[in-house]
């Protein structure tokens, strides 16, 4: 079974440049062997062939393996910190032109969560948030912009209210917002990276990397941000060696390119 796993990886790589490699192994192949499972398949090779065959389940694989959880404002409090304190400091050092990415985006809340964090600072026209993720089924969802009560429960009030429009049971964020957020596909584990960013926020996606693979990319992002610039993590994690990449800790889930 295991030979059949490492046959299956690389096969995947092939097709779609995703590296489970780089994914703790446990957790992605309990992940994959439940899809497969479900779809009635005997195993890896016959997956193998119904993605290769099949649009469908191939795009269903590749959004399901792409973990995508996520909400507008998620971990209130530190977007209150964003607010009162990085924004105002970022503003301070660059200007308004703040040039911003928001890595591994998932269905865009968290980017449309920056716009309207930025809007009670700047005026929305000029606001640009580069938004990237490999999946480009949810860079679709996000473009859209339909999201369940769920998703905006830690919205502010002010900028619920102004921002979305309930359509039936889920509400739609304005264009206005939409329109400051530039979306593409990106493989943070593959692709080169876009340099000279003032804010990376990158939140809740690595803790599914093996420990190198996240040394890597915390590195990649070093030196995608300007000097002095921020880069924003998940509440669930911390770069252990921030020193060693070349960042200086702010607090627990901001850091500083040193």
């Amino acid at each position: 079974m295991n030979y059949d796993y490492e046959y299956f990886k690389k096969a995947i790589f092939e097709m779609t440049k995703v590296d489970l490699n780089a994914y703790k192994e446990k957790q992605m192949k309990r992940r994959i062997d439940t899809l497969i499972s479900k779809n009635g398949i005997a195993g890896y090779n016959e997956y193998v062939q119904t993605l290769k065959s099949d649009k469908e389940r191939f795009e269903e694989f590749v959004n399901y393996i792409t973990i995508n959880v996520s909400e507008f404002y998620r971990n209130p409090d530190q977007w209150k910190l964003l607010d009162q304190e990085i924004v105002p400091e970022l503003l301070r050092k660059y200007g308004r032109n703040l040039k911003i990415w928001s890595a591994a985006c998932s269905t865009g809340d968290e980017p449309y969560s920056l716009v309207m964090a930025l809007s009670r600072h700047i005026p929305l026209s000029q606001i640009k948030i580069q938004a990237t993720d490999l999946d480009k089924q949810v860079i679709q969802k996000a473009k859209v912009g339909l999201y369940s009560e769920k998703s905006i429960v830690s919205v502010p009030k002010d900028l619920k209210d102004k921002y979305f429009t309930k359509v039936g049971p889920s509400y739609q964020i304005s264009d206005e917002i939409k329109k400051r957020v530039e979306f593409k596909e990106h493989n943070l584990l593959r692709d080169p990276y876009p340099t000279g960013y003032h804010l990376i926020v990158c939140r809740n996606v690595l803790i599914y990397f093996t420990e190198e693979a996240k040394c890597d990319v915390y590195r990649k992002f070093q030196k995608a941000l300007a000097p002095g610039g921020i880069l924003f993590i998940g509440s669930t994690e911390q770069i252990i060696n921030h020193k060693e990449v070349g960042y200086t800790r702010k607090n627990s889930f901001y850091y500083e390119k040193a």
